[in-house]
């Protein structure tokens, strides 16, 4: 062990600045292989991690090879595997501290919505919104002089790859931002039947589900992208596809603050609040009737009807194939 720490194993003594250092990056003597003349082609199915802004020719300055003072090159698929028997697992990328200043920055200051952000930066919307929310966390208690832990952020965001921003150059994805959600009504197996002749699409799909469940490129976080790319397609002019989309967008906005507008006057039309005199919380209070569980006590609006009841589709012994065609 001793002679690989004093041999090879040296070189993590000392980690290069702004590189993951991980075993797989290195050969049996302890150079890095991606610096070397001699350095192994990627294999086919591996595509550049999130922290190669140009992929396998881009280069970070921070980066030096001690020895001779060249450019380093950054990490290719093979250098993020950090257990050297397990190559099927890959350091995923997390932002970056620049880039996570960034999305509060349109958030909070510049008044985008957490969707619009998303689809400027490609960071899924549910990160946009744990991004917001902790980084006001981290200026409150800036503003209240509380200590952060920079230190221990600064060590880990140095061993794992990050995924930058630079605002002079456009904006790198870090994630599928447009990932169908799993619809409840579709964690069933449902065998329907259909006459060949008939046009099967994807709503008419959506509907056998549920009535109300619509097709998935209606469901998906960004619906708004498919219909740039179609309008694109169409050869619609630039200007006139970023003044359509934000007539887009203003009329969603419109709809979401009706909506939330409704919901608050029927919460305030049902709900009862009691105050009590020095208590730290409110008391809310629904009005419930035995009625709205319906004939069968499984109505949505009765109580504990969010538990639900399991589906008998896997149940052994039941038939799963249609008996007849309606």
């Amino acid at each position: 062990m001793f002679r690989w720490l004093q041999g090879p194993g040296s070189v993590f003594k000392d980690p290069l600045p702004g590189s993951t250092n991980y075993l797989n990056a290195y050969d049996q003597n302890g150079q890095l292989i991606r610096s070397s003349e001699k350095a192994s082609p990627r294999e086919p199915d591996e595509a550049p991690p999130a922290s190669i802004p140009g992929g396998d020719e881009a280069v970070d300055p921070s980066e030096k090879n001690i020895a001779s003072g060249q450019p380093i090159p950054r990490e290719l698929a093979q250098d993020l595997m950090p257990f050297p028997l397990n190559r099927q697992f890959r350091s995923q990328a997390v932002l970056s501290e620049e880039l996570r200043e960034e999305i509060w920055e349109r958030v909070v200051r510049h008044g985008k919505t957490v969707k619009v952000v998303s689809a400027e930066l490609g960071v899924e919307m549910n990160r946009v919104g744990a991004v917001v929310r902790l980084k006001s966390v981290e200026k409150e208690w800036l503003e209240k002089g509380q200590p952060l832990a920079r230190p221990y952020a600064r060590a880990i965001l140095a061993m794992l790859p990050t995924t930058p921003f630079n605002p002079t150059l456009p904006p790198q994805a870090h994630e599928s931002i447009n990932d169908l959600p799993v619809h409840e009504a579709t964690l069933q197996q449902i065998f329907h039947p259909t006459s060949e002749s008939r046009v099967f699409t994807r709503r008419d799909a959506g509907k056998v589900f549920d009535e109300t469940l619509a097709p998935a490129d209606e469901r998906i976080p960004h619906p708004e992208l498919i219909e740039l790319e179609r309008e694109r397609l169409q050869g619609v002019p630039r200007d006139e596809r970023i003044e359509r989309q934000r007539e887009r967008i203003r009329v969603e906005k419109e709809k979401r603050e009706a909506k939330e507008a409704a919901r608050r006057a029927k919460d305030e039309r049902e709900v009862t609040v009691v105050a009590a005199p020095g208590a730290r919380w409110d008391f809310r209070f629904r009005e419930i009737r035995v009625e709205d569980v319906g004939k069968d006590g499984r109505g949505q609006k009765g109580v504990g009807w969010r538990y639900g009841i399991p589906h008998e589709d896997r149940k052994k012994g039941q038939v799963k194939i249609p008996t007849r065609v309606k």
